[in-house]
């Protein structure tokens, strides 16, 4: 349950999992993403190129460029063939060990998924708008940790970033599945190298800023994802979910199908919802700032 994610011990780390470098197809070298990341003030960052045999299969070391105040996450974007659309395989996995072997030409994206799941690895679902996956097809990966409710390059290159629907109908279909925003940045739109970054983030509660700890907390839940909003707590009190946040536009819990409870204000900063409703349902939470950024919990049951 993601109320987890508010009472577990430590605090909140700022850190994206999806980013790529020249190691693949992206425009800059590893240290310069790791170093324009931390820049930014992030806590940590998984570098994940893409696993392919045209880039020779690239596991981005990024160790080198770790501070006492930044940490790096080998990970990798996998690639298999093929969804019921006829399209390649997509398939995030933060927290991948260095000897993880190239798919061999028979492996199918499930087969590669579960292989990563085993391995150790946080598996996610990226970007599923963006490329038209189905469900049919998410139900192929039954480990999957997440799924992408929010993929920056995707919505900035082709309004199709969202994925907050399709995590939705994995829930109502009686899955349980967290949600995840990232960058999946690039940085190779031209005379806007920065364009694709630091749009979507994940806030991690771990005791330190360690990829152990982020792996394990992740794995866990105790997270939220953002494009600005913080959500500082969540608890229940009675038959209420309590929120405080950043001033915020509107604080709404979401469940299967129209169900839903919201506040509405200017410079909201708590909420009361009532949860009656949501009794032996699901419900996630986000939170709506002035400027239309969103803030989203991982999904709870009641």
């Amino acid at each position: 349950m993601s109320l987890a994610a508010f009472s577990a011990p430590g605090r909140f780390f700022k850190g994206n999992l999806h980013t790529h470098s020249n190691r693949s197809d992206g425009f800059l070298e590893p240290e310069d993403v790791c170093r324009r990341y931390r820049e930014r003030g992030y806590d940590f960052l998984c570098l994940s190129d893409h696993f392919q045999a045209r880039y020779d299969f690239p596991l981005t070391d990024t160790t080198a460029y770790q501070t006492e105040k930044f940490t790096t996450i080998t990970g990798a974007e996998l690639h298999a063939p093929e969804t019921s659309g006829g399209e390649i395989w997509h398939i995030l996995a933060v927290g991948l060990p260095r000897d993880f072997t190239p798919p061999s030409k028979s492996e199918t994206g499930a087969q590669l998924a579960e292989r990563a799941f085993q391995a150790g690895a946080f598996v996610v679902i990226p970007h599923p708008e963006w490329y038209g996956l189905t469900l049919e097809d998410a139900a192929t990966i039954p480990n999957a940790h997440a799924v992408e409710v929010y993929n920056h390059t995707s919505q900035i290159n082709t309004a199709r970033g969202g994925g907050s629907y399709f995590l939705d109908e994995m829930l109502i279909a009686g899955r349980h599945i967290n949600a995840l925003a990232c960058d999946d940045a690039h940085f190779n739109i031209p005379n806007a190298v920065e364009r694709d970054a630091f749009g979507g983030w994940v806030m991690v509660k771990a005791e330190e800023n360690s990829a152990e700890a982020l792996l394990t907390a992740l794995k866990a839940g105790h997270y939220y994802s953002t494009q600005g909003p913080d959500i500082h707590s969540m608890q229940i009190e009675g038959d209420e979910l309590v929120v405080t946040c950043s001033p915020s536009h509107q604080v709404a819990l979401v469940g299967h199908h129209s169900l839903s409870a919201k506040a509405s204000g200017t410079e909201l900063t708590t909420a009361r919802l009532p949860l009656e409703r949501f009794k032996g349902q699901w419900g996630r939470l986000i939170v709506l700032d002035e400027q239309g950024r969103c803030a989203w919990s991982n999904p709870m049951w009641f």
